[in-house]
């Protein structure tokens, strides 16, 4: 295929040269001559364009049925790898099986040895139960001398339970000049829903089990009917309602944090909307991801399209370096004072790889490049070298390999089709590339955008359960409920703990301690860290 490709190229190229010299020469016989060249240059482009969609055929059929990762480990360093396992095929049996009489004797265990698993010590923060089994019989004058205990693990369906909150009423004796006696009585505590049916546990659960566990409501609605209680998916939706209106100044307050720091990552991601707009159809709409990378929270917008607006409208008072992808609705960034836009270098290395199948060679020499560059930040991130450290490291390692790559990439360039994967791969490195340098000048910055991409995966699963979300504002929900639970799961702090505990708190939280509710180290919330049951 790369030779097919080359000759094309080199046809194409030599063209019109060849034309004006067959004009000068053979005269009246140029029409002929004319017209069978230009049958050859259909030819070629034909083959060129019968060469792109095998590219692209080949690029499904992996998207498909290939790998996932994007790990780039060459031939040559695989081999070996396998080899130092000094592993051997057996030797082939004969043909002919030989037959030898051996006798030796041995002693007979007296029994057999009892193989006792190892098991780790369960997590003292687990509740137990004792239950105490006495033997049948117990003789009279037998004195306990100690006991055997055997742990095991047990488990209880969700339990729904109602809970009464009783309220005393008293009455005090009528007092010299009142005409009605006074009462006393408690008032009653305020609830995430006034005068619902739901606590915070359940609203809690109903959440959690929507946006971190991906339930559909419908799925909800047949678990809590085995548990007694019918509910309908109406009231369902008006509590996942009621509860985004009650934690809305605390997304807002998220939005501030991440606005109010100097480094931030962007992504984005499709999502389905049903609309009154189009009737049978649905709107797709997207996600708008941003995570502050130091303090480690992320929020999630939802816009009607993918068009620049969405971003430029969230962070046009963003001071900062802005990590995203080559998307083009970012490039408005890069010609502000006040915003830094730098690139993914994983993102460059996955075209490389779609293009390992169209050219080898030098799809090859590409990723070993960027896997070097990834061997010094590995190398930095195991010896947890300081900011200082790892800009240092970066320009006396890092910055001559990009040098050398860059001067590979335009040597290159002219020798590919723009249109093939490695043109493609190429082409889209070189226009990037000032971006994607920039890493080079702060050890703060990171080679890619992986920790928002990694955020970004729990939307795709939760829209493949529940398909799409029933409206505009519906899909806002889904962006604020993602930003509490992601920004939960980066901090490992419990979601179902957090949330029942901030439904409970809220209603009477005053504005100005708002930030004690964030689900960030430092605020209390349990955390999922358990010791691992072997």
């Amino acid at each position: 295929m790369k030779s097919c490709e080359s000759n094309c190229i080199e046809r194409l190229r030599l063209r019109s040269m060849t034309l004006e010299i067959n004009h000068k020469i053979l005269g009246e016989n140029w029409v002929l001559t004319s017209e069978k060249m230009d049958l050859t240059a259909k030819v070629d482009e034909l083959t060129i364009e019968n060469l792109y969609l095998k590219q692209e055929l080949a690029r499904f059929k992996k998207a498909i049925f290939g790998s996932k990762s994007e790990r780039f480990v060459s031939c040559d360093e695989q081999f070996p790898q396998q080899l130092s396992l000094e592993l051997s095929l057996p030797e082939p049996l004969p043909t002919v099986p030989q037959r030898e009489t051996i006798t030796y004797e041995r002693e007979k265990p007296t029994e057999e040895k009892k193989i006792i698993p190892f098991r780790g010590a369960f997590p003292a923060d687990l509740p137990r139960v004792e239950v105490i089994v006495e033997p049948e019989v117990i003789p009279v004058g037998a004195t306990r001398i100690g006991e055997e205990i055997s742990d095991q693990l047990e488990f209880n369906p969700g339990t729904i339970y109602v809970k009464s909150t009783i309220r005393p009423k008293y009455v005090l004796p009528k007092q010299q000049g009142e005409t009605e006696s006074k009462i006393i009585i408690a008032e009653l505590p305020s609830q995430p829903i006034p005068k619902g049916i739901a606590g915070p546990g359940l609203l809690a659960y109903v959440l959690v089990s929507k946006f971190t566990d991906h339930l559909p409501l419908n799925r909800l609605i047949q678990i809590m009917k085995r548990m007694g209680i019918e509910l309908s998916e109406s009231t369902l939706v008006d509590w996942v309602r009621q509860c985004c209106k009650l934690l809305l100044p605390l997304y807002e307050l998220m939005k501030k944090e991440v606005l109010n720091c100097d480094y931030i990552q962007a992504d984005e991601s499709p999502l389905q909307v049903q609309t009154r707009d189009r009737p049978g159809a649905s709107h797709k709409g997207y996600l708008w991801g941003y995570r502050a990378v130091v303090k480690m929270i992320i929020v999630f917008l939802y816009e009607k399209s993918r068009s620049r607006e969405g971003p430029k409208k969230f962070l046009k008072d963003f001071k900062g370096t802005i990590q995203a992808d080559g998307y083009t609705g970012y490039d408005c960034f890069d010609e502000t004072e006040h915003t830094t836009l730098i690139c993914c270098m994983a993102h460059v290395r996955r075209k490389f790889k779609e293009a390992l199948d169209n050219d080898k060679v030098r799809a090859e020499y590409a990723l070993s490049k960027i896997r070097e560059l990834y061997m010094i930040e590995r190398y930095a991130r195991e010896n947890k070298y300081t900011e200082e450290q790892i800009k240092t490291l970066r320009q006396e390692q890092s910055l001559p390999i990009m040098r050398e790559f860059e001067r590979w990439l335009i040597e290159n360039k002219v020798q590919v089709m723009p249109k093939s994967s490695i043109g493609k791969a190429i082409s889209h490195t070189l226009r990037l590339w000032n971006r994607l340098k920039r890493y080079l000048d702060n050890g703060k910055y990171l080679i890619d955008n992986n920790l928002i991409e990694q955020q970004m995966r729990p939307i795709a699963l939760g829209r493949n359960n529940y398909m799409f979300a029933g409206s505009h504002n519906g899909a806002q929900w889904i962006a604020m409920m993602y930003s509490f639970f992601n920004t939960c799961k980066m901090h490992n702090i419990e979601p179902y703990a957090w949330m029942k505990e901030v439904l409970t708190r809220i209603p009477d939280h005053k504005a100005n301690r708002l930030h004690e509710l964030l689900p960030i180290p430092g605020n209390g919330f349990a955390t999922t860290e358990k010791k691992q049951i072997a």
